[in-house]
C-alpha cells in the first residue's frame, strides 16, 4: 500500500513539458515569456549576395550598417533548416491527375509525381528560412525613466500572464520596434512578414518537435485543446 501511494505521489508531481519552456503564452501575434518580456518574430526573404554587382553589394552593406546603427535594442537573427514537406504537393498532384480527362496529360502528371517523390527520397532536400526576433523588455526601453521601467517589471510582469492593459501597452511599444526593423530590412531589398499567432505556434512546434512536426502538421489553433499552466 505504501508503495502504491508513493507511485501515485510521483505521478501527481510529474511536471508538464510546458513547465520547462520559457514561453508563457502566445496571443495576438506576440510571444509572452515567463519573465514578462515580449517577442515578435519576422520572417524574411534572402538575397544572393554573390550574384550582385560590386555597386549593389556596397549599397547593401551600407544599408545594413545604417540599419544596425539605428537600433538601440538587441535583435536575434535565426536561420532554420528543415526537411522539405513534399507530401501536400504530391497530394495536390494526385488530385489533379485524378481529375484530368486527357489521357496523355494524366500519364505525364503521374510520371512527374513519381519523379518528385523518388527525388525527395533519394536526397534529403532541405528548406532554409530566416527569422528576425524583435524583443521588448521594460528595462531596456531607454525612452522611459529608470523608476518607470523598474515599476513595470516589479508589478505583475513576473507572473506567467500579463494583465490585459499592461500587455496592450507593452505590445504597442513592441510594435514600434517591429515597424522600425521591417523598414530597415525592406530598405535592403528584403521581403518581410510578421508572423501571426498560428504561424508562431507552428514555428515553435516545429522547433521543439522537428521529427513529429515533419510527419504530423499542427492543427489550426481553433481546434487545439491547450493545457493551462
Amino acid at each position: 500500500m505504501a508503495e502504491k501511494k508513493m507511485n501515485k505521489k510521483k505521478k501527481s508531481n510529474k511536471a508538464s513539458t510546458q513547465t520547462y519552456l520559457p514561453i508563457a503564452e502566445i496571443k495576438e501575434g506576440v510571444v509572452i515569456l515567463k519573465d514578462g518580456t515580449l517577442r515578435s518574430v519576422l520572417m524574411t526573404s534572402s538575397l544572393n549576395f554573390a550574384l550582385k554587382s560590386e555597386d549593389e553589394q556596397n549599397a547593401i552593406i551600407s544599408s545594413y550598417v545604417g540599419f544596425l546603427n539605428s537600433l538601440d535594442f538587441p535583435l536575434q537573427i535565426v536561420s532554420q533548416s528543415r526537411r522539405l514537406r513534399i507530401q501536400p504537393y504530391l497530394d495536390k498532384l494526385g488530385k489533379i491527375e485524378s481529375e484530368q480527362t486527357n489521357e496523355l496529360l494524366r500519364v505525364q502528371i503521374a510520371d512527374y509525381r513519381a519523379f518528385i517523390q523518388e527525388l525527395v527520397q533519394i536526397g534529403q532536400i532541405m528548406t532554409k528560412r530566416f527569422y528576425v526576433v524583435v524583443p521588448y523588455d521594460p528595462l531596456s526601453n531607454k525612452k522611459k525613466g529608470f523608476f518607470a521601467r523598474l515599476k513595470e517589471v516589479m508589478k505583475p510582469a513576473l507572473t506567467l500572464r500579463l494583465k490585459e492593459e499592461q500587455f496592450q501597452k507593452r505590445k504597442e511599444d513592441l510594435n514600434l520596434r517591429v515597424r522600425q526593423v521591417m523598414g530597415g530590412l525592406e530598405g535592403m531589398g528584403l521581403q518581410v512578414a510578421q508572423l501571426d499567432t498560428q504561424a508562431l505556434i507552428e514555428l515553435y512546434y516545429s522547433a521543439y518537435n522537428p521529427d513529429i512536426s515533419y510527419a504530423e502538421s499542427l492543427q489550426p489553433i481553433e481546434s487545439l485543446q491547450i493545457e493551462q499552466i
